[in-house]
């Protein structure tokens, strides 16, 4: 089918792809094409029809019919009921709610509203579409009064949006900094609060997820206090456990929707293969070149394309490149793309989302900031650079092509490491596999803890609250007692300090600080972006090359005191990459089991690493131009670990066999770190492992939480041992390689630096495949 593309060109995909298959340069990169028929909308009729100027507002927008899942959320809001709306991207989730919020307020009383969203691009993209809803008549004008309430709120404004307006957009930081600390000066917009609205919860999981559960248990406790007892309304991408998770997460029972009646425009699928060196090589060429070829090329077709990146550094390098090749071509194109990611400030997130929506924007390379449902119009094409660690946010980012029933195309391009590739060889396990579980843990005690803190801040805590927060909230209420933190007064806990707790407790990363990064390039002082403080030493590192808008600024000083990365404009041909060195230290054992003769432990552990040195890689040809070593400060986290110490009898097999158990071990860690991210549904950065004999005498594999106190990622790996060395053992004799790769044992990150990509940091030498085969398949007992 020939779609009409936003640079005007009408473009077939798949004559596209046969032109891809007989250019010059194909090499069979293209493994598989999956064709999803397009799907026709499925609609529905709500037993009482809404208020007319609401269908007025409707037919405004070109809607005459609801679809299905939005008449069936309406009906169960209507009815009271905590309902979650689990459909694709660009089905209408927004109407699920708003529709019934103005239907409640143009019943007339006091009602009001409160949506929260992950970021405060999604509030001012829904402030927009709630000030158009309140624009179609004086009636709604006067019944709703939508207002954004978060970080870049002027604070002049604060008070008169808090008297005025009846909406109220925020995201959970400002909700738990600005809010609900105050919520005395809330108190007529808590008592009337009718509704709350949650918006994309599959973004709310690990330590970002965990935080927000107690946050809502915090505002559920505060909105006990008025009187109010708000319905929940929550929306989400596709996972596997959105009842489990959105009851987890408000600590209520939901009503799941999930039936999608939303039209769908046909969709290619490719997955797309970088070739290898040679005849039998091992080694692939890089990711990011094929990526940049194939985005040069839709755009010069006229394709407006989005491509995913799994790292900052990443998106910047795709951006430069694909610019520089097109002012080969043509200058005023080249100005049509844009970097897009975390980092830099809301006036250029801003400007860049309204060129997307405009069609001014042909390309954007971006991280996954642009995941979530920010309304950048209709795009063409989507192409993924390396498997975003999900199949949920695989197909959320495939989701921004193809908007509004068009047809589309997305492109999945492979890492040579071992999921990429094992998708490569088996897309039926991707597209016949449901996405994932999102996991968090609201009773990890150090999230627990801070969030009591605040909590007392609020309003003093008694016995009842454990209803709220969990049966091990008694015991660090006494433990916050017994340091002071709470004085007790006939029997409640109050917070015994002036200074409120929760600008200590950072909801989105482990750190509670930021590092600014200043451009004093020419004696300017300008900021140009922010990190947060343990992410700084591993970014803007004296000497490193930081990348931003495409352009190379090298750090001068990174100061830890005042908490700012100085940086200076500079051309250079290269960018860095950290070197990280690493130790871990058992504190405790929570509880272990035999396994095959072995041990398997789940532990409180010490981890402790630090940036000792980096590299500098060249501009396109990836060449190693050598390393400087670092004296930085190093980090302990506190946290929890799986171990595993293999049965002696199995080590002394393998090197009976002229192997090496220590390599085996390193390579069943490798693909641990790769597999368990897949079953708890984190992000490869939420994990780290090291094989080490310190703690035990023998060689033994620990993978642990990067977060303190653990999320229930090792933990999961513990209770799912079997299935986690039976994945591994999939992996491993599945990948075609002879003696190891970074398709099975190595690592994504242990690739030869001539063929690295930016995001995977090097470091070890690829273990052997044979040695952790043999040890998986006796583990097995295969």
């Amino acid at each position: 089918m020939r779609v009409r593309c936003a640079g005007g060109v009408a473009l077939d995909f798949g004559e596209f792809l046969g032109e891809l298959e007989r250019s010059r340069d194909y090499r069979h990169q293209i493994v598989h094409v999956e064709v999803i028929p397009a799907r026709a909308a499925s609609y529905g009729t709500l037993k009482t029809p809404l208020p007319d100027v609401l269908s007025t507002y409707l037919h405004g927008q070109g809607i005459e019919r609801l679809y299905s899942h939005q008449v069936e959320a309406i009906e169960h809001v209507r009815a009271g009921r905590d309902v979650v709306v689990v459909t694709s991207t660009a089905s209408g989730k927004t109407l699920c709610y708003n529709l019934p919020v103005a239907e409640t307020m143009l019943a007339g009383g006091d009602a009001k509203a409160l949506y929260i969203f992950p970021t405060k691009a999604l509030a001012q993209d829904q402030l927009k579409v709630l000030t158009e809803l309140a624009g179609v008549s004086p009636s709604l004008a006067e019944c709703i009064r939508p207002s954004t309430y978060d970080g870049d709120t002027p604070q002049h404004q604060r008070r008169k949006i808090r008297q005025s307006a009846n909406v109220i957009l925020t995201n959970p930081d400002m909700l738990h900094t600005g809010i609900l600390p105050y919520h005395s000066r809330w108190a007529n917009f808590l008592t009337g609060l009718h509704t709350v609205v949650i918006d994309e919860i599959h973004t709310y999981r690990g330590i970002f997820g965990s935080n927000v559960a107690n946050v809502i248990r915090r505002l559920q406790r505060v909105c006990e206090r008025y009187d109010s007892r708000p319905n929940f309304v929550l929306s989400s991408a596709t996972i596997a456990n959105p009842k489990e998770h959105a009851e987890r997460l408000i600590a209520r029972e939901t009503t799941v929707v999930d039936r999608d009646g939303s039209p769908r425009g046909m969709k290619h699928f490719i997955f797309w293969n970088p070739p290898t060196a040679g005849p039998g090589a091992v080694v692939r060429r890089s990711s990011n070149m094929e990526a940049q070829e194939l985005l040069e090329r839709l755009v010069l077709d006229g394709v407006q394309t989005i491509t995913f990146t799994r790292a900052r550094v990443v998106a910047e390098l795709l951006f430069r490149y694909v610019s520089e090749a097109l002012k080969k071509v043509d200058k005023k194109l080249a100005r049509r793309i844009r970097a897009y990611r975390g980092g830099y400030l809301p006036e250029e997130r801003r400007a860049i989302e309204r060129e997307l929506f405009s069609g001014k924007l042909l390309g954007v390379t971006s991280t996954n900031a642009l995941e979530l449902g920010i309304d950048i119009g209709s795009l063409d094409a989507c192409i993924i650079v390396g498997f975003p660690g999900t199949i949920a946010s695989t197909w959320q980012q495939a989701g921004r092509a193809g908007r509004k029933s068009d047809d589309a195309l997305t492109v999945l391009v492979a890492y040579n490491d071992p999921i990429d590739q094992y998708l490569m060889r088996h897309p039926e396990y991707f597209f016949a596999r449901s996405p994932e579980e999102a996991v968090i843990d609201p009773a990890n005690p150090y999230i627990l803890t801070s969030h009591l803190s605040c909590a007392a801040f609020e309003l003093p805590i008694q016995d009842r609250d454990a209803e709220t927060f969990g049966q091990t909230a008694p015991h660090i209420t006494k433990l916050l007692e017994e340091t002071g933190a709470l004085k007790e007064i006939d029997g409640r806990h109050y917070w015994s300090s002036t200074e409120c707790p929760a600008g200590h407790t950072n909801l989105r990363t482990i750190s509670e600080n930021t590092f600014t990064i200043m451009d004093v390039t020419g004696g300017r002082d300008e900021a140009l972006g922010t990190v947060d403080s343990i992410s700084a030493p591993e970014l803007v590192y004296p000497e490193a090359v930081y990348l931003h808008e495409g352009e190379s600024y090298l750090v001068r000083k990174l100061d830890f005191e005042a908490k700012i990365a100085s940086v200076e404009r500079a051309e250079v041909d290269y960018y860095t990459q950290p070197i990280l060195n690493s130790s871990i230290r058992v504190q405790g054992t929570r509880t272990s089991r035999d396994f095959r003769g072995g041990q398997v432990v789940f532990n409180n552990v010490d981890v402790t690493w630090q940036t000792a040195a980096f590299k500098k890689i060249r501009f396109y040809t990836m060449e190693n131009l050598g390393q400087a070593t670092l004296d930085l400060p190093s980090q302990t986290l506190s946290t929890t670990a799986l171990a595993f110490v293999p049965p002696d009898e199995l080590t002394v097999e393998v090197k009976d066999c002229g192997l090496k158990p220590i390599e085996g071990l390193v390579g069943i860690r490798n693909m641990m770190l790769v597999v368990l991210p897949v079953m708890s549904m984190s992000d490869r950065r939420d994990l780290g492992g090291i094989v080490e004999s310190s703690n035990t005498g023998k060689p033994t594999i620990f993978v642990y939480d990067r977060f303190r106190g653990g999320l229930g990622y090792a933990q999961r790996g513990y209770d799912e041992f079997e299935r986690l060395l039976a994945m591994c053992l999939e992996m491993v004799e599945d990948c075609d390689c002879e003696g190891g790769c970074p398709s099975c044992v190595g690592l994504s990150n242990l690739r030869p630096p001539l063929h690295q990509d930016p995001d995977l940091q090097g470091g070890w030498a690829i273990p052997s495949k044979d040695a952790a085969q043999l040890m998986l398949k006796r583990l097995l007992g295969t």
